[in-house]
Order: structure tokens, then sequence, then C-alpha cells
């Protein structure tokens, strides 16, 4: 699989404050990607750069091999990069449908019909609600049309901010299989930013750990989720202790 989105050393700042330190990642065609980390990790910042919201002040995000930092977010988004953000940020007076219309505005009418029907034929209970502001849908609903509103634009690249925050574990469920249908069925390679790091590994090829701004940790999933730090920082699964083992709080191997 060739590199569709490169990261280099990208350095990006909240006025004073340094909120990614020398990030370097790359992104595969075909590929699910999961970035793990903690609150203030720097997860939706990294995202933010990638989609043209934050200009990085160092480094270079290449997208098919072409430079795109700075470039203005309605920009990259004709590049093929959508964003999902943390929140689902839907327009609760339109209704589900003209909500994804917004996501089809540079795109034709007759485009703009097939991505809809793929929509309704991905997510029934969308169809069901079509005519209902987005205000009245329930969190799980809201989320899938955050992300159906993304695939109306038809991109390359996904990038899915916290898509299983507020939701039951039900819902969580769904929208791990929404996603693997996504990358499986839509041809569509996603970047997942989680804290729900037993979903976005199971889901994922590939995965990163960021913490206070750097990369600290990348592997298949399946070895990141074997690994030591991640069973008991993020999976909350603690080994066995034996007799005599020191009682003050394990430290992570990468500090």
């Amino acid at each position: 699989m060739a590199d569709l989105l490169g990261v280099q050393n990208v350095e990006t700042f909240y006025g004073p404050i340094m909120a990614l330190r020398g990030v370097s990642m790359k992104v595969r065609e075909g590929q699910v990607l999961a970035l793990l980390g903690a609150n203030g990790a720097g997860k939706s910042t990294l995202l933010k750069t990638i989609s043209g919201t934050m200009v990085p002040e160092k480094g270079r995000v290449e997208f098919q091999g072409k430079s795109i930092e700075g470039t203005p977010p309605h920009q990259v988004a004709r590049l093929g990069i959508a964003q999902v953000p943390e929140g689902r940020e839907v327009f609760p007076l339109l209704t589900t449908e003209q909500n994804l219309h917004m996501g089809g505005y540079r795109r034709t009418r007759a485009e703009v019909a097939e991505s809809l029907q793929r929509v309704f034929a991905l997510f029934p209970a969308l169809y069901a609600k079509r005519t209902s502001q987005a205000g009245y849908l329930s969190g799980g609903q809201q989320q899938m049309l955050a992300i159906g509103r993304a695939m109306m634009s038809a991109p390359r690249l996904m990038l899915l901010d916290e898509p299983s925050l507020g939701l039951s574990p039900q819902l969580v469920g769904e929208i791990a299989e929404t996603i693997v249908k996504l990358n499986r069925d839509e041809s569509v390679t996603i970047m997942l930013v989680e804290q729900n790091a037993r979903m976005a590994l199971d889901v994922a090829d590939y995965g990163y750990v960021l913490e206070n701004g750097r990369i600290v940790m990348e592997d298949t999933s399946s070895s990141l989720r074997d690994a030591t730090d991640i069973k008991e920082f993020y999976l909350g699964m603690k080994e066995q202790g034996v007799r005599g083992r020191r009682r003050w709080k394990q430290r992570k191997t990468w500090r």
C-alpha cells in the first residue's frame, strides 16, 4: 500500500503553548489507522493541522505526495480529506437530508443523489429521519449523520474525531461496524482518533500513541493490543502481580 498521507516533524501551537512536538507519522492507502492518547495529548490538534483549520509553525503535511500544510480547509476538502469533528457539529435547525446536502455542496446533482443513496443504505435510521430537524436526533443518530455528511464529499481520507464519545456501549459497537464498512465497502481510508482504545484497536490496522504532543509508540493494532503499557494505561488491564512487587504506580516504558 502506498502512503496517502504523511506528516513530517510537525509543530503546532496554541498561542505560546506547543501542542504538537515534532510529530511524524503516515497513513497508507486503504488503511484504518488509530491515534490513541489521553485528553490533551494533541490528537484533535493533529487532525485540525491535517484538515487545514490550524497551521503548523514547522514541518510538512503531504497528501498524495503534495504539500498541503497551511492550505485553507475548503481546499483541503476538495483534495479529498473530510473531517468528522468531535461533538458531531450537525446543523440542528436543518433537516437530516439538508445536513447531508451540505456535505456535497461542491459536487454535481447526480453525484449528490448517488452519495445520498449510499448514505441511506449504510444508515437506514437516517432515511427514516430524513425530514426531521437534526437537533431532535439521538446522539447516535447525530454521529451517523456527521459521518454521512462527510461521505457526501466522496473523500479519499476521513478523519474521525472521537466518534464514540458519549454513546452507549451498543452504539459504540454500531459505530465500530460502520467504520469497518466504510473502509471495506466504500474504500475510504480512515484516521481514527479515540480514547476508547479497545474499540479503536479492534477496527484499526495500525496505530500511534500520542502523549504530551509527541508520538511515543507505534505498531500494528495487534501488537499494540498486546503491549504492557497499552494494556495497563489504555485498556485497563493489569498483569497479575508477584510477591514483593513495588506498590507505587507503574511507570510507562516510554518515559
